[in-house]
């Protein structure tokens, strides 16, 4: 596979992750058939894509939403998606039993040459394509929701993914738009939410340990941390935040880390007492009814934040 190789897309599972999807590619010039088990997705698939097209539109990220929507078609059945894709994007519900289904439906109906990647946040492939037919041609390829949106992507192969593909499926991200990082290996949760799970460990250890509230904590990441964090990875940030940069850092400040993880070295689980400690707090917050609507303004904000981003240099 290689990028340019890719003349047409199947998008399977029609929820937030797979719609988005569905534009990422279709935004990249892109024909996308998708599909969704449940007849009810289907219909509303295209009404919820043209909504979200338009909103990009509003934002000044993309010009012709009738364009990108004429290059969708959401059709009836699982081989008529995939049959001729030479890319498929699995999008389904995150459960072992329900990946292992569609891959198990999927791999025979693979053209020579195409290569499946799961949106899977946290099931490694290997827990649901090893009895794959074509399972050298599955992989993890983990977008962050919205995937429209916020452009990284995980690649993940199984043991058994063919070498080849991950360059070729890295390749085929970067011209979509997206930004990939290869996993190297196997690992539970992947980069990702690794990385999103050592902080919401610690912001969940801090509001029952009684050192600040919910929204306190909330703010010390989207006032404080957050702000270096939209542009930067950690390992810069601290290159930056010496005189003689990360190791002059490491050496600095290592010492007080290695305290903090230490004193972590038994974490507890998220008990019920405390989720609905931290439950009551975010409904005081913000009603439960509020949610959707607190989502869209979420969207709109990363809307602004990507068109300033992409007026702007890396370097």
């Amino acid at each position: 596979m290689a990028e340019n190789s890719v003349r047409s897309v199947a998008v399977v599972g029609a929820g937030l992750v797979g719609l988005g999807w569905a534009i990422v590619f279709s935004r990249a010039g892109l024909p996308v058939k998708i599909y969704d088990a449940s007849a009810e997705a289907r219909a509303a698939a295209l009404s919820r894509l043209k909504a979200n097209l338009y909103d990009l539109k509003a934002a000044g990220l993309l010009e012709n939403a009738a364009e990108l929507l004429g290059r969708m078609r959401v059709v009836e059945t699982l081989a008529d998606a995939v049959a001729d894709a030479d890319y498929v994007q699995e999008s389904v519900f995150e459960r072992v039993n329900v990946k292992t289904e569609i891959a198990n439906a999927i791999g025979p109906l693979l053209k020579t040459g195409a290569v499946v990647g799961s949106s899977s946040s946290g099931i490694p492939a290997s827990a649901f394509t090893e009895h794959a037919t074509n399972r050298d041609r599955f992989l993890i390829v983990h977008p962050v929701n919205p995937p429209h949106l916020i452009p990284l992507v995980e690649l993940v192969p199984a043991p058994w993914t063919d070498p080849a593909i991950v360059p070729a499926v890295r390749r085929f991200m970067n011209a979509v738009g997206q930004v990939p990082i290869v996993v190297n290996r196997e690992v539970e949760g992947f980069i990702l939410n690794r990385l999103q799970g050592a902080l919401l460990n610690e912001a969940w250890a801090l509001f029952e340990e009684g050192y600040a509230s919910v929204e306190d904590i909330d703010l010390t990441v989207s006032h404080g941390l957050g702000f270096r964090w939209s542009f930067m990875g950690p390992f810069e940030t601290i290159d930056l935040n010496a005189p003689g940069g990360v190791a002059d850092y490491a050496r600095r400040l290592g010492p007080l880390y290695h305290g903090i993880a230490k004193a972590r070295s038994n974490p507890k689980p998220w008990n019920e007492d405390l989720l609905g400690r931290v439950e009551a707090q975010r409904r005081e917050k913000l009603a439960l009814d509020e949610l959707p609507e607190r989502s869209a303004w979420r969207d709109r904000r990363l809307m602004a934040l990507l068109r300033h981003k992409n007026t702007q240099s890396d370097r």
